[in-house]
């Protein structure tokens, strides 16, 4: 019995000292907007929740390929425990920088805030991701987006989509709304954009062409989304998102993500290989499932939009 208590004690002694110890994770942050700040302080949170002691150091890319990939690099002299790389391009450029780097190469990379790991060449199968890789996606429920749209707007034909021509997750994205529009016998008017910059113009030159706008998880959009809500609301067409931020940020509505228990959902992941030692090649890519509906009413009406009773009555917040 003595010997029973006292490998009891040595286990609680052990799992005390794993959980005091203090873990390096370096993050590359592709650029600074709601969803992926959220993201941020999901992880952040759900580690201390966990009793997982982490020091964070953080960096933005600010929308700038060149400098995810000048972060990368930096990142191997931190020499972290663990990468964590937020949105597509900085994920790809910290998966680029292992290749190069022997010291990185040594060191897992979970990515998170990711819609298509598989076409932005991170993995090649979600279920066995293999190398030192893992991580978790959001890609987008593009078919229930949508079926938003289509019950605010019944008679709409055409939908706007403006996004980044060099982010493979918003290429994907595309590809997704134009199968599903076609299905519902809608035609899909693009604007692709390089940059910030650009953003405005884009969404200039689909009024008149368009019945509402439809905006992806794109960071280089989303960062500068104010432009487009301007452009909405002046020419009257109906502004969407798929993610619930934009919608306090003045789009019309999304059924989405939370961002932030995508990022508790993260820190899970990060606990198992961090404390448990479990491989990162060994976990599945996970996807979060969960759908919440933000409403912004006020911001329908700018945009001559009567939201359909039956929307406001399922949405978890209303912005009056």
């Amino acid at each position: 019995m003595r010997y029973f208590w006292w490998s009891v004690l040595c286990t609680m002694m052990l799992v005390s000292s794993a959980s005091a110890q203090t873990y390096r994770i370096s993050v590359n942050q592709f650029v600074e907007h709601p969803s992926l700040d959220a993201v941020l302080r999901g992880v952040q949170d759900g580690l201390q929740e966990q009793g997982v002691v982490a020091k964070f150091s953080v960096h933005n890319a600010q929308g700038n390929m060149a400098t995810a990939v000048q972060i990368a690099s930096q990142i191997a002299g931190e020499e972290p425990d663990l990468v964590l790389a937020i949105a597509t391009p900085s994920a790809q450029a910290c998966a680029q920088a292992m290749k190069k780097s022997p010291v990185l190469a040594r060191v897992p990379l979970v990515f998170t805030a990711i819609t298509d790991p598989v076409a932005a060449g991170l993995v090649e199968d979600l279920a066995r991701p293999g190398k030192n890789i893992t991580g978790v996606s959001d890609k987008l429920p593009v078919d229930k987006h949508l079926a938003l749209v289509r019950e605010c707007l019944p008679k709409l034909t055409r939908l706007g989509v403006i996004y980044s021509t060099g982010e493979a997750n918003s290429r994907a994205t595309v590809d997704a709304v134009r199968a599903e529009a076609e299905r519902l016998g809608w035609t899909v008017v693009e604007a692709g954009v390089t940059k910030s910059a650009d953003v405005y113009q884009a969404a200039k030159s689909l009024v008149g062409q368009v019945d509402a706008i439809y905006i992806p998880t794109d960071n280089t959009v989303v960062s500068t989304l104010e432009s487009v809500i301007k452009v909405g609301t002046e020419a009257k067409i109906p502004v969407f998102s798929a993610d619930v931020d934009s919608v306090a940020r003045g789009t019309v509505a999304a059924v989405a993500f939370d961002y932030y228990l995508h990022g508790k959902q993260t820190a899970r992941m990060l606990r198992r290989i961090l404390v448990d030692g479990v491989a990162p090649g060994e976990i599945p890519v996970e996807r979060q499932d969960a759908l919440i509906l933000h409403v912004n009413l006020k911001a329908a009406k700018a945009m001559g939009l009567d939201i359909p009773e039956a929307v406001r009555l399922r949405a978890e917040k209303l912005y009056q």
